[in-house]
């Protein structure tokens, strides 16, 4: 099937998280034309029931690939993906990327076979994430913690709040307090959120080495767009949101990461 090639790739996001996805992808496709949609009406995810997930998300896609007509879709959100893709699949007809938590390359990094699972309340209670710590994790300690408090610290910080070390480490506590002897090795960041508060995260888990999925994702979308043609000059990305317009600082954050134009849906 020929592939226009100012067609986009479309990555989808509660809030601000999936940069951390949308960013090893720019590295690895310099010149793919990008949209970036972040559902802020109906920002945190990770409060919302899975009912209201599973309708939302594919009802929002398919407006938003009526717009844009991508080329493929990623849900650059964990919480998202661990209730919503089947459906999203299912009423697409373009292919559709998700984000699972990253268990299986923790446990294989893993040395005292302990690891953390920090995402939303929503993605850590699962039968998805069960299912992988099963499958990948089984002879280590699985420790898991829903923080929404980390959530929100990184969309402040991307909006250029100044974010005290104390929120994180505060935010942290309850996986460290689950810790009992041999200690947590491995962290997987199960919210792409997470990964933009990588350095606070890293003093909060000294010792701690960090596992997320952004870069295993761009490889997944380099594969299946091979061969694909692309513009010659990298094009200016797209930001939407359905909430309130972002803020001047963000705005200039969002510069950062290519998407100069921001769009209302």
């Amino acid at each position: 099937m020929m592939v226009d090639p100012a067609a986009p790739i479309l990555f989808f996001d509660s809030g601000v998280g999936g940069l951390s996805v949308l960013q090893p992808t720019r590295e690895l496709l310099p010149h793919a034309p990008l949209v970036y949609a972040a559902d802020s009406a109906a920002y945190p995810y990770g409060t919302r029931t899975e009912q209201e997930i599973a309708a939302r998300v594919p009802a929002l896609l398919g407006r938003l690939v009526e717009r844009h007509r991508p080329r493929l879709a990623v849900i650059a959100c964990n919480t998202a993906s661990t209730i919503a893709l089947d459906h999203v699949r299912a009423a697409l007809e373009i292919p559709v990327v998700g984000t699972v938590p990253a268990i299986k390359p923790a446990a294989e990094q893993s040395r005292t076979r302990v690891i953390g699972v920090l995402g939303t309340p929503a993605t850590v209670r699962q039968p998805y994430v069960d299912d992988l710590a099963e499958r990948f994790a089984g002879d280590c300690q699985v420790l898991r913690h829903g923080s929404v408090e980390l959530v929100a610290l990184a969309e402040r910080k991307l909006a250029g709040e100044d974010i005290a070390q104390a929120e994180v480490a505060a935010a942290v506590r309850p996986l460290l307090d689950q810790t009992a002897g041999t200690p947590m090795d491995v962290v997987v960041l199960a919210c792409t959120h997470f990964p933009l508060l990588a350095e606070g995260l890293a003093q909060a888990l000294p010792g701690v080495a960090q596992v997320d999925g952004g870069a295993g994702i761009a490889r997944r979308i380099a594969y299946l767009t091979r061969g694909q043609p692309w513009p010659v000059q990298p094009s200016e990305g797209i930001a939407i949101f359905t909430g309130p317009a972002p803020t001047e600082r963000l705005v200039g954050a969002l510069g950062n990461y290519g998407l100069h134009r921001i769009e209302h849906l």
